[in-house]
């Protein structure tokens, strides 16, 4: 998820990046890569960002303490890691904690951010203007709605892929090619996606204009959710990876 950020990122003329990372070879046009944290030992920054694994937060980020200039931020996409935990390993009280999603690759993502009371209006006016560059940024006011930004965002692709993925088995098995299917599936899916979000409409209410009655929509949506079986699960499927979510602070 850091690269993907950080193919958006390094094209704003307004920032220079270095990354330390070991293990990474290649890195964007115009971003500096070291591999050890003491070919930086002596410079100073005025955004810190944690992107690595949660569990590494406590070992990792105290080498990183001197690292930050004077009035800096911290901003952390660790999934789970709270501010408490991240403030404990920086020594830093201005934190910022962002929820974001894969589509941030193609600067379609959605990201939820938290900040600590600690932040500043221009620490967060700076961090927003970078997610920005990645797609749509949403602020919570709770640190515990950032797991629940989680839930329905950060793992939402993969609630839509599967979505996806089952959607063109059923096509497969009306005598689609997989071809076939995958392109109705994921054209039908992108065009309505860009219709509702393009409409002052709600979807109910896009939904209502496409269902005849006793035709050919509705017989499908009675199939589908008649007895809200489909909100039940999309209910629990949420809930599920926020308990997870909740179980990894």
């Amino acid at each position: 998820m850091g690269g993907a950020l950080l193919e958006q990122w390094a094209q704003s003329p307004d920032w220079d990046f270095t990354v330390v990372d070991p293990y990474t070879e290649k890195v964007p046009n115009g971003v500096r890569l070291v591999k050890e944290r003491s070919a930086i030992e002596s410079e100073r920054f005025n955004l810190l960002i944690v992107a690595i694994k949660p569990q590494m937060v406590d070992d990792v980020m105290p080498d990183y303490r001197d690292q930050l200039e004077e009035g800096g931020v911290v901003a952390s996409i660790a999934a789970g890691c709270s501010v408490k935990r991240l403030q404990t390993a920086t020594a830093v009280g201005p934190v910022i904690r962002i929820m974001p999603n894969l589509p941030a690759l193609i600067a379609k993502g959605v990201s939820g951010l938290f900040a600590s009371p600690e932040c500043s209006d221009q620490h967060k006016q700076s961090v927003e203007a970078l997610m920005a560059r990645a797609g749509t940024v949403v602020w919570v006011n709770e640190e515990d709605k950032l797991d629940r930004v989680t839930a329905v965002a950060g793992s939402g692709p993969g609630y839509v892929f599967e979505i996806a993925r089952t959607y063109i088995e059923a096509a497969k098995s009306l005598g689609f090619t997989h071809e076939q299917a995958r392109d109705l599936v994921l054209g039908t899916m992108q065009g309505a996606i860009e219709m509702a979000l393009g409409s002052d409409d709600s979807v109910e209410t896009l939904r209502n204009s496409v269902t005849s009655k006793n035709g050919t929509t509705q017989a499908g949506l009675e199939a589908l959710n008649a007895d809200g079986a489909l909100t039940e699960l999309m209910r629990r499927t949420t809930q599920a990876a926020y308990d997870r979510a909740v179980e990894l602070r």
